[in-house]
């Protein structure tokens, strides 16, 4: 029987990226419109979700 993973976390967007954890792509923003920007273009590349975590930290996911 084979898995398909069909949830996952394809990168992380933020202003802080010290609170990412290691192993995690992401991109570090210098304010929060230059996030904004980026998480409206990483999901249309990506065909992915952002959703925020908390203020400057979103993870852009594949459902």
């Amino acid at each position: 029987m084979s898995t398909v993973i069909q949830k996952f976390i394809l990168a992380a967007v933020t202003t802080s990226p010290e609170r990412v954890p290691a192993g995690t792509a992401v991109f570090h923003c210098k304010t929060i419109e230059e996030l904004q920007k980026v998480c409206n273009n990483l999901e249309a590349i990506l065909d992915g979700i952002a959703h925020e975590l908390d203020e400057g930290l979103f993870i852009i996911v594949k459902h």
